[in-house]
């Protein structure tokens, strides 16, 4: 975000490598991301960091 700016947008994936080396995280993201919020595939960073941040 400090490079690219507060516009950038970013995917659960992007939490992990690039391999499916730990498949529950994996989708335990996945279910708070799609299922628990209905978040589409991207979004902002910004966003997801003060959900994070407020717990959510």
């Amino acid at each position: 975000m400090e490079k690219k700016g507060s516009n950038v947008g970013v995917s659960f994936y992007a939490f992990f490598k690039n391999k499916n080396d730990q498949p529950e995280i994996l989708m335990e993201a996945a279910r708070w991301w799609i299922e628990t919020h209905q978040l589409d595939h991207f979004e902002k960073a910004e966003k997801i960091k003060s959900m994070i941040k407020a717990g959510v």
